[in-house]
């Protein structure tokens, strides 16, 4: 359980694995080669859908998918430890990490199972109504389940990332959104604003020889005829205070997700 005197926001400690627990919900699967680059790695993007799919899965075999449908992620941290590698079989787990009436948070943990490669991740999920498109209480049983795994039963919403503009920008890029990127929501899936990130490392292969660590937060929805694009910016070590004062050694690169002068998501990178 996290305690009250450990590092919060984007350097927070996240939870370890109750394992083993009865409320770990653990399924396995193969890694498959549209979830990889070209080096045989399993992307960002791939690791995000993942933590979407067990999430459906766990809902259903829970017998909660026709009471809680819908939901939103406002949130999702993701701590590339180790590379997983092509061909390997996955063991995905899913618990909960902290709870409120009408979200919570959700900790997922990717075992490469024969290279050990690891991915962890945490993702702040809100329960959405069906008719109003709002945030809608959490039945009852549902919410008691949760509390299994967690001791944090009042969790609340605070933002870690601040929007970079374009003025002092490193780097400015259109990013197209296209028609199979929108979901139920008739907006950009989660999961694609991911591709963005693995698009912006690409150029610095570097990063990703080290465990590293990037938090992607929504601001507001893509929609498909969006312009769309990602400002980045390069906080050396030393000025980085801003970002809590664990990150002072370091430097951190943010992505501002921007359509016209909306900001969309943000997203913070930095080794961990």
């Amino acid at each position: 359980m996290q305690q009250t005197d450990e590092p919060t926001g984007l350097a927070k400690v996240l939870m370890p694995v109750p394992d083993p627990h009865p409320d770990v919900f653990d399924r396995q699967w193969p890694l498959r080669v549209a979830d990889i680059d070209r080096t045989g790695r399993l992307r960002l993007d791939g690791a995000a859908r993942y933590s979407q799919d067990i999430g459906q899965d766990q809902l259903r075999e829970g017998g909660y998918q026709d009471v809680h449908p819908l939901w939103i992620v406002r949130r999702t941290m993701i701590d590339l430890i180790a590379p997983i590698e092509f061909q390997d079989m996955l063991r995905v787990r899913r618990w909960c990490s902290g709870t409120s009436s009408r979200w919570c948070e959700m900790r997922v943990r990717i075992d490469g199972k024969r290279g050990g490669g690891l991915i962890e991740a945490e993702s702040f999920w809100i329960n959405i109504n069906r008719e109003t498109r709002g945030p809608s209480l959490l039945v009852e049983d549902f919410q008691a389940g949760l509390k299994r795994t967690t001791s944090v039963d009042r969790l609340r919403w605070k933002a870690y990332l601040k929007a970079g503009g374009r003025e002092d920008a490193a780097e400015i890029h259109h990013y197209p959104v296209r028609f199979t990127d929108i979901d139920l929501f008739d907006h950009m899936n989660n999961s694609v604003y991911w591709t963005v990130v693995e698009d912006y490392l690409s150029s610095y292969p570097e990063l990703l020889k080290a465990p590293l660590r990037v938090t992607l937060e929504h601001e507001a929805p893509v929609a498909l005829a969006d312009k769309l694009e990602i400002a980045s910016h390069v906080h050396p070590a030393g000025s980085t205070d801003q970002f809590g004062p664990e990150l002072v050694d370091r430097t951190v690169r943010t992505l501002t997700y921007l359509v016209g002068d909306e900001v969309k998501a943000l997203a913070a990178i930095f080794p961990l």
